[in-house]
């Protein structure tokens, strides 16, 4: 890179500006400086980002008004009204000047002219509303020299090293510049002599001139007229006296242009001849201005002469050599006709009497070719070289004609092309090979499954080949079955799929590798008369057979196919030939890619659960969504465990990153939950122990983890939180509660002990557990996606008409809104909705119990009282032992107060608690021993029972099924 040059811009450049310095550092004081203006307005123009620039000089004797000298991007129409801007306009160039400063207007607005317009002169054209201009001064030993400024497009606004570019540009330029002060044409006398004349004469060779108005008098340079051979005696200030000295034949125009300057206080540049004092005539060139008065009268001529008789000299030779040039050569008037014509025109053309005096585009040669016409015009109008190729008489043959205007028409050159153009097409046959295969390779190299390499083959190569038909076939079994096809009907891909390969059409293709191509559909019936009766179905005229073949064995056939008869050229053939290699080793990734993915899903689908328990305290649904392509299996999981007392334990869990090892990980962690869950423990104990496993799988484990425990008899949800996510409650009424507790950090980091936290919900409440998959996506806050579902709930739950809505419903309508599947995630996400429900008081039943052995006795009234008024007479005798076997093991055995309570819900569940924390076990007691068969009998009556423990004791617990015609 080039390196910043000194005085660049505060900051410092990037890459790009300092490579502009870098250029524009080779320009140097002695190019001149219409050059130094051109290369300095080209750099700010395509920095900026502008439409064009323009660069003007300052006009000190008027307004200080500012003269056009050279302009770059703009079209001539535009610069009509920036050509001499008076020092009042509200314009950009002018306030840069008056502060010499940098100046922005975001309106270009319309300049004043000094010197106006003609009558009839059409007005300048205005670019778009909103184009801004931004202008810095060229500076000077005495002040601002002149402008540089840039058109920029609607609402494009330099920014600061922008701005400092265009300034640290004029600042180079204006040091560069040869602008003399500014004289009393008020313009400088050296810009004005570059100003399209030739380039520094030598002493003697130009001088500068003078005529004042008023007096009539002409003032001249006597060394100049020396010079040129003009006897001075002859010329006594007038301008008579000068007129009488020209060639009588270049009185009358230049008389006329000299009047169009004075009319329109402009400029003026023409040649004309002078008589020597040998008698002889030499050529002037004469460029100038007209000045106006404070009244905006024409007061005084200035200008500058230079002799070309040398160049008018040099004309003849020119044209000899003209004639003899190698490539074709032409010259055309003003009105378009064609004056010369050299030989090698005549050789690429046709003769020069069938063309000399005709119009360029009516040439016999040029007749039939269109918009040569207009490429004329345009050259005219712009001044600039246009350039075209027109096609010869023969099929291969091509000219290149480019058309350079000069001051009375301009030139033609004619260039036999023909070579260069089979060279090019040929490059570009070249070219849209290597494209067409880097751009399928590149498809193919992002597609890793089957459908999607069959999508990037339809979208990569049928269209370059102007195909319509695709088929994908893979070769198992000796059978072809469609992959993937586009532009046949499903009844023929239904006949073809599990086509054995002896029957297939392209049978010869996969046997011998070689791809076959048909032209026509009498090709194909002729080597295959059996696919006579495909063709009308698929409604193809021409296809091929590509064989695919990876690790060196056929994997299969690509059938591309034409609407119409298509002639396969060599080099069809031959990228057709590559493309099948490609598509055979994509669809065998493919292949293995879908086979792993399956696997991967499938052990997904393991480890989740399959089907989550229908139970009494709450109904719930969840969902699993795989991340985007590449990590389709990851540590994402939920569970619903039963309890006792229909209490429900409800988990969710992320294990850091994707893959099996991951899989593997949540697997093991959601059956250490689920067997510690067995256990009865609180939620803080259950993540401590977790934790000393996650702790145990290594230092880069770490599992985030949310288990709760809802209990319907009381309402009340517990829970303990490892770096999870806060769950989301959505009360009955559509209010949401927010769970702002902050979460102890993950397990394999966290240092138990846990917060235990507990949220007590109304029955119909929602509770939404979930991972940062389903809310957190990248640009938005976590928040946001948390606050989105909390939002998606509260609206269901307010809009339901017909009662709650259910939670598959609900999670169905989650997952659209946050998953779309239009959009892949980049991680995978689970959900788990649960809608509570607490038991009715009249399921309830609760006694505390004397601590001695009358406690069995009142238990058992207890019992048939309750069990009379819930219509369960019928359980009566089993429940009536099971619970005088509890009690007295507790009388027994235990101590502390002891309390029985009973519960109907789809079972019934009765409890004994007391304040020890002995466990009781089930014995086997000899056949002599006559006690220790309590705990068998309890067993083999109930249909579970177990233990637990609370924070005052335990609880001993059976169930017991409930009659299906006394269930609620």
């Amino acid at each position: 890179m080039t390196a910043a040059p000194e005085g660049a811009p505060p900051g410092g450049p990037d890459r790009v500006r300092a490579e502009r310095f870098g250029l524009l550092a080779g320009v140097r004081a002695g190019q001149g400086d219409v050059e130094v203006l051109t290369q300095a307005l080209l750099h700010v123009t395509a920095e900026l980002g502008g439409l064009g620039g323009m660069a003007h000089t300052l006009v000190q004797e008027i307004e200080r008004g500012l003269l056009l000298v050279v302009a770059t991007g703009l079209p001539p129409d535009f610069l009509r009204g920036w050509t001499n801007v008076s020092g009042e306009s509200a314009v950009a160039p002018v306030r840069a000047i008056q502060e010499d400063a940098y100046a922005f207007l975001p309106d270009l607005g319309r300049p004043r002219l000094i010197y106006g317009r003609k009558p009839d002169e059409p007005e300048p054209a205005v670019l778009p509303a909103g184009a801004g201009m931004a202008a810095a001064p060229l500076p000077g030993p005495e002040g601002p020299l002149g402008v540089l400024s840039v058109v920029l497009p609607v609402s494009r606004v330099p920014d600061r090293g922008q701005r400092a570019f265009l300034q640290e540009v004029a600042r180079r330029a204006g040091g560069l510049l040869r602008l003399a002060p500014a004289g009393p044409a008020g313009v400088s006398p050296t810009l004005l002599q570059e100003r399209g004349a030739p380039a520094a004469p030598e002493a003697g060779q130009s001088a500068p001139w003078e005529w004042d108005l008023r007096t009539g008098s002409v003032r001249k340079d006597r060394r100049f007229l020396e010079a040129f051979g003009i006897d001075r005696r002859a010329l006594d200030g007038t301008l008579e006296s000068w007129g009488h000295a020209m060639h009588p034949e270049d009185v009358p125009w230049t008389t006329a242009e000299m009047d169009r300057a004075l009319s329109s206080r402009g400029t003026f540049d023409f040649e004309h001849r002078m008589r020597r004092a040998d008698g002889t005539y030499g050529w002037i060139r004469v460029q100038g201005r007209v000045v106006t008065d404070e009244r905006g009268e024409p007061a005084r001529v200035v200008g500058t002469a230079w002799n070309t008789t040398q160049s008018h000299a040099a004309l003849e030779s020119v044209g000899r050599a003209l004639l003899h040039m190698s490539d074709g050569f032409l010259s055309v008037s003003g009105d378009g006709r064609i004056g010369f014509v050299n030989a090698a025109a005549e050789r690429l053309l046709g003769a020069s009497r069938e063309m000399v005096g005709r119009l360029l585009w009516e040439a016999p040669a040029l007749r039939d070719v269109p918009g040569v016409e207009e490429r004329y015009r345009e050259a005219v109008d712009r001044g600039a070289p246009v350039s075209f190729d027109v096609p010869g008489q023969g099929a291969e043959q091509w000219y290149g004609l480019r058309l350079v205007p000069i001051p009375d028409g301009l030139t033609v050159y004619v260039t036999d092309i023909s070579e260069r153009r089979r060279r090019e097409a040929a490059e570009r046959s070249a070219a849209e090979r290597a494209a067409l295969m880097a751009g399928l390779t590149r498809a193919l190299a992002e597609s890793v499954t089957s459908d999607e390499v069959v999508a990037a083959v339809a979208g990569s190569v049928l269209p370059p080949f102007g195909a319509s038909g695709l088929i994908v076939a893979q070769l198992k079994q000796d059978r072809l079955h469609v992959v993937g096809s586009t532009g046949y009907p499903r009844a023929l891909l239904d006949r073809i799929h599990g086509t054995p390969l002896r029957a297939a059409v392209a049978r010869d293709a996969l046997r011998t590798g070689t791809p076959e191509f048909f032209s026509s559909p009498d090709e194909v019936t002729a080597r295959h008369p059996e696919a006579a009766d495909l063709i009308p179905g698929g409604g193809k005229q021409a296809g091929t057979f590509l064989p695919l073949i990876a690790s060196g064995r056929p994997f299969g056939v690509c059938v591309i196919a034409f609407d119409e008869p298509h002639p396969f050229v060599e080099d069809e053939r031959t990228v057709l030939t590559a493309l099948s290699g490609l598509i055979a080793q994509a669809l065998e990734r493919a292949g293995l890619y879908d086979s792993a993915t399956a696997r991967a899903r499938e052990l997904q689908r393991v480890l989740l659960p399959r089907v989550l328990p229908s139970l009494p305290a709450l109904t719930a649904a969840a969902r699993y969504r795989p991340a985007a392509r590449g990590a389709d299996i990851g540590g994402d999981w939920y569970d619903l465990i039963p309890l006792s007392a229909d209490r429900v334990a409800l988990v969710i869990g992320d294990v850091m990153g994707h893959g099996l090892p991951e899989a593997a990980i949540m697997g093991r962690l959601r059956t250490a939950v689920r067997t510690l869950s067995d256990l009865e423990l609180p939620p803080d104990d259950v993540l401590a122990r977790v934790n000393d496993l996650v702790a145990d799988l290594g230092e880069e484990s770490f599992t985030t983890c949310l288990y709760g425990v809802y209990d319907p008899t009381s309402r009340e949800l517990l829970y303990a939180n490892a770096g999870h996510l806060p769950p989301t409650v959505v009360h009955p009424d559509g209010t949401v509660t927010p769970l702002d507790r902050p979460p102890d950090p993950p397990l394999g980091v966290a240092a138990p002990p846990f917060a235990l936290h507990r949220l007590v919900l109304p029955g119909g409440s929602l509770l939404a557990l979930y991972t940062d998959g389903l809310v957190e996506r990248p640009g938005h806050a976590i928040d946001d996606g948390m606050n989105h579902l909390a939002a998606i709930l509260a609206a269901a739950l307010r809009d339901s008409r017909d009662g709650a809505p259910e939670p598959d419903a609900l999670c169905e309508a989650v997952t659209a809104a946050l998953l779309p599947d239009e959009q892949p995630t980049p991680d995978d996400a689970a959900l788990l909705i649960a809608r509570t429900h607490a038991l009715s008081e009249e399921a309830m039943a609760h006694w505390p119990l004397p601590e001695d052995p009358t406690a069995a006795a009142r238990a058992r009234e207890h019992i048939r009282a309750q069990l009379a008024a819930w219509d369960l007479e019928e359980l009566e005798m089993t429940t009536e032992l099971i619970v005088s076997e509890l009690v007295g093991n507790v009388i027994r055995h235990a101590s502390g107060p002891v309390h029985l309570r009973m519960l109907r819900s789809r079972t019934l569940i009765c409890e004994v608690a007391d304040a020890s924390l002995t466990t009781p076990h089930i014995r086997h007691p000899s056949a002599m021993e006559e006690s220790g068969r309590g705990l068998q009998l309890v067993a083999a009556m109930a249909e579970r029972w177990g233990t637990r423990y609370t924070g005052d004791g335990k609880v001993i617990w059976t169930e017991q099924s409930i009659p299906a015609i006394a269930l609620p």
